[in-house]
């Protein structure tokens, strides 16, 4: 019996998209494709096969120390980036701002998904979910460029809505347009008692 079980659900890539230089800037550059190696998408800001630990992690490592990069993109839910825009006040948010790799629809409660869930879409090629990523002021100022006032309602707005981490399990290239289907751990939640 398998640990991971197809999901009646499927999401469709309505985004794709890289960051060439965070130290320049989080927003992301707007794809058509990706060609996705073991390192995440080449040439992004955030892929390799490792990173440095961050503060996410301070209660494992100290800050800095090289670790697995489970964290080579970000994916959000298209249906929840309406949800932070009207929030937020605007008609649209843009995935650039937020440095997005990917946005999908289709998928309720995104940003919730269990982690080691698997999104795999054509020729098998497969991300792994690590963990929700939560909200923090980086898009803030590259909000503010495009929609002045608004880049200090994201933290909130984004909350519980900030999509997932992932890095790749199989290697393969990935297209706007594309079908992904979700499979999910077979376990019960956990229960810390």
């Amino acid at each position: 019996m398998p640990a991971l079980r197809q999901s009646e659900f499927t999401a469709r890539v309505v985004w794709l998209g890289h960051v060439p230089d965070r130290g320049e800037s989080l927003r992301a550059v707007p794809q058509d494709s990706v060609a996705l190696s073991y390192g995440g998408v080449p040439g992004e800001a955030h892929g390799g096969l490792t990173r440095p630990s961050c503060s996410r992690v301070v209660d494992l490592y100290p800050k800095g120390t090289e670790i697995r990069n489970v964290r080579q993109m970000t994916i959000l839910s298209a249906e929840e980036l309406q949800e932070i825009a009207n929030e937020m006040g605007v008609a649209r948010f843009d995935p650039a701002w937020a440095g997005a790799s990917m946005v999908i629809e289709g998928i309720p409660d995104f940003s919730h998904v269990p982690p080691s869930a698997r999104l795999q879409g054509p020729g098998g090629v497969t991300v792994t979910v690590d963990m929700q990523n939560r909200p923090c002021n980086l898009p803030g100022p590259v909000i503010e460029a495009d929609a002045p006032g608004a880049g200090r309602a994201f933290k909130r707005a984004a909350e519980g809505r900030r999509g997932v981490t992932a890095w790749v399990e199989r290697e393969g290239r990935l297209a706007v347009g594309d079908a992904l289907r979700l499979f999910a751990p077979d376990q019960r939640a956990w229960n810390a008692g």
